[in-house]
């Protein structure tokens, strides 16, 4: 058969000679690909996810974009020293684009706080993010093959690296997405080339983001030229170079004039930074904030993409492998702009490991790099294990094995990046929770001031904070340049005068300001941060801790680095005893290693007496009342507190240990050797803080008052050493031990005065559920990784202390009689009789003390017990009308709890009722605080 045909027209939309290359049968094949809608809603899902859980990774990110942003929308806050018209080295043409989109974001009714404007504004970048990676996705797929289409998509959605970096207010997440868009521009030659539209786009990274994020157009801009000389088309191709050019000029131009208007002066940001980073001389530039090996960036990208960046770096070796060596082309593409696409990685990566300093973010411009060579790498691996050669070992395997171990291999792949994400989002974002209290109503106020000390760098920014509410320095050990406040000056001084009256005591050398920070008394709410083996210092005091001068209204976990195993700091590993504990923790915390810990001699009591000294007059409730462990530390003099009620205690507790017995006191066999530890560091402390007393003896000690001698050398006891230790002291005692699960239990305790619960129902319970099978309010929610934690970490030389109160509605110190009988079943408040009459309520205050027992590692708790009648206690002065106010803020868990409703309504009238007879006695409530501090 014989056709007539003519032949097909010349493209003319490539330069003449310059052609698509021709599709071999293996780069053809069609591979598994998705609409580019598809893969904008996974992209969009996974950098939402990132949006609303990722931890801020950078402080730079809080007070060089967040801050000066809250400053154009509310204007007011904190200013870092480049944006001193003195240096201008930031942009504000960048800050204002992201002030618009919250303007904008304001006017819907989704977004209604500072709060909200933070994550409508995460939620904008994981859209633009997304757009930018679909439209990679879909031309990557078309000119190269739709399979490194799906690993691109792949990669980018489940890395740690794209999901911080995706959400970040950086600069170089900016040049992230111009990134991804300059790629496309030159990838996509159907209907032309677009190297104009590509310099564009890395341009507009290098001048509106990070100058040096225009280093990546290099390889493109090479290619041009070697195409426009193979070509002979010189001229064509300085057409093009010119149009991306003046298009970069025109939005210089553009951020030029806004900078100007903003800082009045002439400023030329993205040459500034330049300046200053790279031709400032000795004394500045980035070295002076300090440096990393010249290993960190390679480190840190192989935690933030584990083995795809191990093929990002193989992806150069196997483009030409497979070109010489196998004679195939990689894809579509030809094999110089296989190459040219696979350069910039390497490129950015040497470019800035021979920096001094070093930043994790530095190499987020250059993400979507890693990316694509390791979708291209994994490209040729599969068609190398897909297609072997007839002489390859491979080809004596398999394809279903061969299919299996690949498949086996991504989804561990993909498991590890994951485990990391969900390692950073469980391990550090602490800082972006901690103030969520102060944005309950009546909390915080405007005028109140948050101070932040050594751990300044980790938390966010204003729009975390309620309106009006500021975010202050008090001094630490740091010593560096922190940032001041945006001038506030509205009067004469036009728009947004702080963005170009100079501010004080700024430089560019991180030199220390001392009018940065404010006076601690200026404090009205404090953020801090403590960790085990973190030792307080002059400047750097435990705050806290220290309850007579701060609440604790919110703790949040943070990782301890010192006291996590290098896997647990690289991963997120759950909480299984499947687990090794190695992984989990440094080893050794599980299983308790004697420490050479030993207590400091207490001094005797001052004129202690078994006849006049009174009970410490402990009244442990606020005027507002918050669920928290209210953690404090113990002072070693203090740790066991007697008084003249001590014969009244200690024949309580002889009657109980008589008739209970093993139902109050009882020890099991593995915390034995934790017991006789509490006995021996009683016999040793007992004769020195308390000397009329006690007396020390050779096998134990004496007590002078009741003539008991306790021998704790004998073997074996003569009786049990729990109970032997509640003779001892007017305390209840327990010792929790840790198991093999990393849960604490009860397995040793002396419980003859708790009022309100028996140690026959917790004994060998774990530490959670004692507090869940007694329905303490909020202990899931609020307590129990804080307390979990504290357990984990105490150390035998940091004991603590706590207070707490409970009203008691009958007059018997061991029992609660009112609310059930001791020996029944399923006794509540709700068995209680209604509306008592005063002279029944009683004040019951416990003050807990916890230390770790160095030898044996178990925690012990003393819990004191402080019992008066309440009409004695409202005599006292403010304590009826503060005491009202606490019992009226108990939520309604807390108050089903602590069983206000049946007593509620009498005991309010006649706190109020003695209440306003001081103040008709002149009782001055705004000088409440002369007469008391926390726990008095």
């Amino acid at each position: 058969m014989f056709a007539q045909g003519r032949k097909a027209p010349a493209r003319r939309d490539l330069p003449k000679g310059v052609k698509e290359p021709p599709r071999p049968p293996q780069a053809q094949k069609a591979g598994p690909t998705l609409e580019p809608i598809v893969a904008f809603y996974i992209c969009f899902a996974a950098h939402a996810l990132a949006a609303i859980f990722s931890p801020i990774q950078d402080c730079d990110e809080v007070f060089q974009y967040w801050d000066p942003t809250h400053y154009l929308n509310h204007g007011y806050g904190l200013q870092s020293w480049e944006y001193s018209p003195e240096y201008a080295i930031r942009s504000w043409a960048y800050a204002s684009i992201h002030a618009a989109i919250i303007f904008l974001a304001r006017l819907t009714p989704f977004v209604t706080s500072k709060t909200a404007e933070f994550y409508s504004l995460r939620l904008v970048f994981a859209f633009v993010c997304a757009v930018c990676e679909s439209r990679f996705f879909a031309i990557l797929s078309r000119a190269m093959n739709p399979r490194i289409g799906m690993i691109f998509l792949l990669i980018t959605t489940t890395s740690t690296g794209m999901f911080h970096a995706s959400v970040a207010y950086l600069p170089s997440t900016f040049a992230m997405y111009t990134t991804l868009l300059g790629f496309t521009a030159f990838m996509d030659w159907k209907g032309g080339l677009r190297t104009a539209q590509g310099i564009m786009w890395f341009g507009i990274g290098g001048i509106l983001g990070w100058p040096f994020a225009s280093a990546l157009v290099f390889p493109f801009v090479f290619e041009e030229l070697l195409m426009a000389a193979m070509t002979k088309e010189g001229l064509d191709g300085f057409h093009r170079l010119l149009d991306g050019t003046v298009r970069s000029l025109i939005m210089l131009g553009v951020q030029f004039a806004v900078d100007v208007f903003f800082y009045r002066k002439i400023a030329c940001v993205p040459w500034n930074i330049v300046y200053y980073n790279v031709f400032s001389g000795s004394g500045r530039g980035p070295d002076i904030f300090g440096t990393e090996p010249w290993y960190f960036y390679a480190l840190n990208l192989t935690l933030n993409f584990n083995v795809w960046f191990l093929l990002a770096l193989a992806s150069l070796p196997l483009v030409f492998l497979q070109h010489f060596g196998r004679k195939q082309a990689v894809s579509r593409l030809s094999f110089l702009r296989a190459v040219i696409f696979t350069t910039p990685l390497y490129l950015w990566l040497g470019m800035f490991t021979l920096q001094p300093h070093k930043e994790e973010r530095f190499m987020y411009p250059a993400y979507p790099a890693v990316v694509l060579n390791a979708s291209i790498a994994l490209h040729i691996i599969l068609g190398f294990v897909g297609s072997p050669g007839q002489k390859s070992l491979v080809s004596f395997i398999s394809p279903r094995i061969r299919f299996f171990a690949v498949t086996i291999t991504a989804l561990l792949v993909i498991d590890l990046s994951l485990l990391r994400t969900a390692g950073l989002v469980t391990g550090y974002t602490a800082p972006l929770h901690v103030y969520t209290p102060l944005r309950n109503e009546n909390l915080a106020v405007p005028g109140d001031t948050v101070c932040l000390g050594k751990e300044w760098y980790r938390f966010p920014s204003s729009y975390h904070l309620p309106v009006g509410v500021k975010a202050k320095f008090i001094k630490s050990a740091f010593s560096g340049l922190l940032p001041g406040e945006f001038s506030q000056a509205n009067t004469g001084f036009g728009f947004y005068p702080g963005a170009w009256l100079i501010p004080p005591g700024m430089n560019d050398e991180n030199r220390e300001d001392v009018g940065k920070y404010t006076d601690v008394a200026h404090c009205t709410f404090m953020i801090d941060s403590q960790f085990p083996d973190s030792s307080p210092s002059p400047l750097e005091p435990n705050y806290i801790n220290d309850s007579s001068n701060w609440e604790v209204i919110k703790c949040s976990p943070f990782l301890d680095p010192a006291r996590t195993g290098i896997v647990g700091r690289t991963l997120w590993v759950p909480d299984s005893p499947l687990i090794p504990d190695k992984f989990r923790r440094k080893w050794g915390e599980y299983f308790w290693t004697p420490s050479p810990f030993k207590r400091p001699s207490a001094p005797p009591y001052p004129d202690w007496s078994v006849e006049e000294t009174k009970p410490l007059p402990y009244r442990p409730f606020r005027p507002k009342y918050f669920v928290t462990l209210g953690l404090r530390n113990m002072n070693w003099d203090e740790w066991i507190e007697l008084d003249n009620r001590y014969p009244e205690y200690h024949a309580r507790k002889a009657e109980r240990i008589a008739s209970r017995g093993e139902r109050c006191c009882r020890t099991h066999p593995d915390a034995y050797d934790g017991a006789v530890e509490l006995v021996e560091e009683l016999c040793s402390y007992l004769p020195q803080r308390y000397p009329s007393l006690y007396k020390k003896t050779d096998v134990g000690m004496d007590n002078l008052w009741s003539g008991e001698s306790f021998n704790i050398v004998e073997r074996p006891l003569k009786e049990d050493p729990m109970q032997m230790a509640a003779r001892m002291t007017q305390d209840d005692l327990a010792i929790m031990f840790e198991k093999p699960d990393g849960q604490y239990y009860l397995l040793a305790g002396a419980i003859l005065l708790a009022g309100f619960w028996r140690l026959e129902d917790k004994y060998m319970m774990p530490l959670s559920e004692i507090h869940t099978s007694g329905d303490v309010p909020q202990y899931k929610e609020k307590l129990e990784k804080g307390m979990m934690n504290f357990f984990r970490r105490i150390k035998p030389e940091a004991p603590m202390l706590r207070n707490n109160y409970f009203v008691q509605v009958d007059d018997d110190l061991a029992w609660s009689q009112s609310i059930g009988s001791e020996d029944s079943e399923g006794f509540t408040w709700d068995t209680a009789e209604k509306d008592k009459a005063i002279q029944h309520h009683h004040f019951r205050s416990e003050r807990q003390s916890l230390r770790r027992l160095p030898r044996s590692g178990g925690v012990v708790f003393t819990i004191r017990t402080y019992f008066h009648p309440m009409t004695e206690i409202c005599r006292e002065p403010y304590v009826p009308g503060r005491m009202a106010s606490a019992v009226r803020s108990w939520a309604d868990d807390v108050s089903k709890y602590r069983g206000r409703a049946r007593f509620g309504d009498v005991l309010l009238e006649y706190l109020d009722k003695k209440h306003e007879e001081q103040l008709a006695n002149g009782l001055e409530p705004d000088k409440e605080d002369e007469h008391h501090s926390y726990p008095y």
